[in-house]
């Protein structure tokens, strides 16, 4: 599985989240490392970093700035799913490192 050259965007996110179905993120990666950059919505500039761990779930790190001004940080774990088009689909289960230290899930799908 390659995440290279891949574009996500969200379906779902609880509630203290603040990405939304605005958010678009550009995926790219060089052997076991990933990154992306992340916009739209809430955000106004993201940036995340992962390393790909057994079975392509991906441990990562994540900040942005959201349209408050404020900087947000926190860590994700991404397990991927194949949809039967072949397209991937991410369950995350992410924790702000900032803020309330909250807790979520999201889901982000291949979109491009």
């Amino acid at each position: 599985m390659t995440f290279d050259k891949k574009i996500f965007g969200s379906v779902a996110n609880t509630d203290n989240g603040e990405v939304s179905a605005a958010t678009t993120f550009w995926y790219h990666q060089e052997g076991e490392v990933v990154w992306a950059e992340y916009w739209g919505g809430s955000v106004v500039k993201g940036f995340l970093v992962a390393k790909v761990l057994a079975d392509n779930v991906l441990d990562m790190v994540y900040q942005h700035l959201n349209t408050e001004g404020d900087f947000r940080t926190g860590v994700c774990r991404s397990t991927p799913e194949i949809l039967p088009d072949g397209r991937i689909r991410l369950h995350e289960r992410w924790r702000w490192t900032n803020g309330d230290g909250s807790e979520g899930a999201s889901i982000i799908e291949e979109i491009g």
